[in-house]
């Protein structure tokens, strides 16, 4: 399977983003992050969820769009791009924070928008218990996480949880990170991007033994 495009993805703290740029730089790829830290909303959002999850949601969901507008259109120029978000992901956080009506506007917008993205050749979708995401989230130290409850990550994995159950739009690598360190341990990066690049198609689990925890 030709890999010019891949999509990492899991729950906030799950090292996403980490992993992307070094998987960007090992392909000589063109690496694309998600825009989290401009969102003006965000740190409202995890200190008062209910009055602001619609404006971070339609920005998030605006950003997103607006990021994949232009990966189309470098498709021609760019050999190899991996990203740190699937744009699909959207709805996870959309159904589990937005009222009934909310969501009425939200999928009319979703449905307009989604017909432009381009679908990734793969998913890696990474997984992690709450209590590891917790102090992940803890060692990186942005302020407007801080707020993030024990509550609201157990509800947001379940989400990711169950759509990735049922996700079969492009081919899925499902990571379980507890005992794998790709940042510092070279081996566990290795044996995990030789798992990306052979992975056949379908639904593949990876889950390594060893590893540093």
């Amino acid at each position: 399977m030709e890999l010019r495009y891949i999509a990492i993805d899991g729950v906030i703290g799950v090292g996403k983003t980490k992993l992307a740029r070094i998987l960007a730089q090992r392909m000589s790829a063109q690496c694309v992050l998600e825009e989290v830290e401009e969102n003006p909303f965000l740190a409202d959002f995890y200190q008062d969820m209910r009055n602001y999850s619609f404006q971070t949601q339609i920005f998030f969901l605006l950003s997103r769009h607006k990021q994949q507008q232009s990966l189309a259109q470098s498709n021609l120029f760019v050999e190899r791009i991996v990203s740190d978000y699937l744009f699909d992901k959207d709805r996870i956080f959309a159904y589990l924070n937005l009222n009934e009506h909310e969501l009425v506007l939200y999928e009319k917008l979703y449905q307009f928008l989604v017909k432009d993205v381009r679908r990734p050749d793969l998913v890696v979708y990474l997984q992690a218990r709450v209590e590891t995401l917790l102090e992940r989230i803890r060692k990186r130290g942005r302020p407007f996480e801080r707020d993030i409850s024990v509550e609201y990550l157990e509800a947001l994995a379940d989400g990711y949880n169950r759509y990735f159950l049922h996700y079969d739009a492009t081919p899925v690598l499902i990571v379980n990170t507890e005992n794998l360190d790709f940042i510092n341990n070279q081996p566990d990066f290795e044996n995990l991007y030789r798992a990306i690049i052979t992975t056949p198609g379908g639904r593949i689990f990876y889950s390594p033994k060893g590893g540093k925890k």
